[in-house]
Formats: structure tokens, C-alpha cells, sequence
């Protein structure tokens, strides 16, 4: 029969890894600290939790008093897995409501993690199908959508293999926006349709860091100043790496 100091600290890692992957996933720090706390709450202890950008302190105290269980994790880079953080926050209610243990909250967590993300085809399709959307509402014809279509793909095919080799995360953004732009630049420079202008504007949209910016707007206005505002600097540092790719095109095609 396990103690109750092993049982603090199998709750503890359990905790803290789905911590770690909820900031990972796009979550941000005002969910993941409720999510924690109603996880700890239906195991029967209290918590005391520390967020950072890129690391997550973790304190659990048993009820009494007695037993106590305390761990610092550096979490992955950020990303955006909605599909996650939906299924965390479904399982910390079951944690609550239906006093799910340890193992069943691990098993959960392992199936949340084998969800297998659309195919990178489909990936690569969608997010170029939305440039072309963008360069439409923009009041791109048919043929500014195909270059949108074109250099948006491309871009993000670039992003997704420099991210591949573990290229600075804002060197990935200024390839993938250098490429996008550069042939969306081809295309204004020869005069390629009505408005190549339109296209070259809307090839680097499907780079706007959103989730960035709204979970930085969100943590500030909850109070999470620090989180907050790293979140903001993250999020400019991408605008700016973008900008640098469209001024770099500027530059080398010279128009």
C-alpha cells in the first residue's frame, strides 16, 4: 500500500505535467491555474503554483498539513493544440466530480497526446486556401488568390521545415515570411494580374502571431503582469521577424 507521500507525489508530477502541457498548447496562465487547482481539489490537496513563460513551479500540500510535494518543470515551446487544452479542461472536471485517480488521469493524458494531428497535406491546403480568402476579402481577383495561394504554401512549408531542424523559432518566422513575400514579390515585380499588390500584402497573414497577443491581453487584464507582458514582447519579436522578411523581399527586388 503506497504512503501518503508517495500518493503527494504522484499527484504532484501528474499535475504539473499537464501543466507543462497546457502552457504548451496555447493555454493561457489564468486556465492553467484553475485547471490545476480543480484538479488538486478533487485528489484531496491544496496547491500553491508559480507560472513563468518557460517554467512551471508546483507546491501540493495535503490536507493536514503533513505531506507536501514540491517540483520546478521547464515546459516545450509554445505552440497552439487546442484539441488538448479542451480535453485537459474536460478532464479536471471528471477529476473533480467523479474522483478519477492518478492512473486514470495518466491514462487520459496519454490519449490526449497520441490524438494525431491532420495530415500535413490537408495542413499545408487549408492554410493556403485561407491566404487566398484573405487576398479575396482585400479585393484580390482570381489571379492575386493563386499567387496568395502559392507563396502562403510555400511559406509554410519553409516554416515547418526549419522548425524541423530546430532552427530560433523567429528565424523561422522571417524564412517562411521571405519566402511567402518573395514569391508573392515575383508576382508584383512582373506585374502578374490586376493587383499583385493585394497578394503580396495577404502572403504573410497566415503568420500573425493571435494566440500570442490575445493570451498576452488576457494575462494582463487577470493580473499575470510578467506572463503578460512576455507574452506581448514574444508576439512583437514575431510581427518584427515578419516585417524583416517583407523588407529583406523589398530590398532584393527593389520595388
Amino acid at each position: 500500500m503506497k504512503t501518503l507521500k508517495e500518493d503527494a507525489q504522484s499527484v504532484g508530477n501528474i499535475l504539473i505535467e499537464v501543466g507543462a502541457l497546457l502552457m504548451s498548447s496555447g493555454a493561457n496562465s489564468n486556465r492553467i491555474r484553475v485547471t490545476l487547482e480543480r484538479m488538486a481539489r478533487g485528489l484531496g490537496y491544496g496547491t500553491e503554483l508559480l507560472i513563468t513563460h518557460r517554467a512551471l513551479m508546483l507546491t501540493i500540500v495535503e490536507k493536514d498539513h503533513q505531506h507536501f510535494f514540491s517540483r520546478l518543470k521547464r515546459t516545450s515551446p509554445h505552440g497552439v493544440n487546442f484539441s488538448i487544452v479542451s480535453g485537459i479542461s474536460h478532464l479536471s472536471w471528471n477529476v473533480l466530480e467523479q474522483k478519477w485517480t492518478v492512473a486514470q488521469i495518466s491514462e487520459e493524458i496519454q490519449r490526449l497526446k497520441a490524438i494525431p494531428h491532420y495530415p500535413r497535406l490537408v495542413v499545408l491546403a487549408l492554410v493556403g486556401m485561407a491566404g487566398a480568402a484573405f487576398c479575396n476579402i482585400f479585393g484580390g481577383g482570381y489571379i492575386e488568390m493563386s499567387v496568395a495561394f502559392v507563396a502562403t504554401v510555400a511559406g509554410l512549408f519553409v516554416r515547418q521545415e526549419a522548425m524541423r531542424v530546430k532552427f530560433n523559432p523567429y528565424l523561422c518566422v522571417f524564412f517562411a515570411a521571405f519566402t511567402a513575400s518573395f514569391i508573392a514579390g515575383l508576382a508584383e515585380l512582373f506585374q502578374i494580374g490586376a493587383q499583385p499588390d493585394k497578394a503580396f500584402a495577404t502572403s504573410v497573414l497566415f503568420l500573425v502571431p493571435g494566440v500570442p497577443l490575445i493570451n498576452s491581453v488576457t494575462d494582463l487584464l487577470e493580473g499575470n503582469i510578467q506572463n503578460g507582458m512576455v507574452r506581448a514582447i514574444s508576439g512583437l519579436m514575431i510581427a518584427f521577424s515578419i516585417a524583416i522578411g517583407l523588407f529583406s523581399v523589398r530590398m532584393i527586388l527593389n520595388f
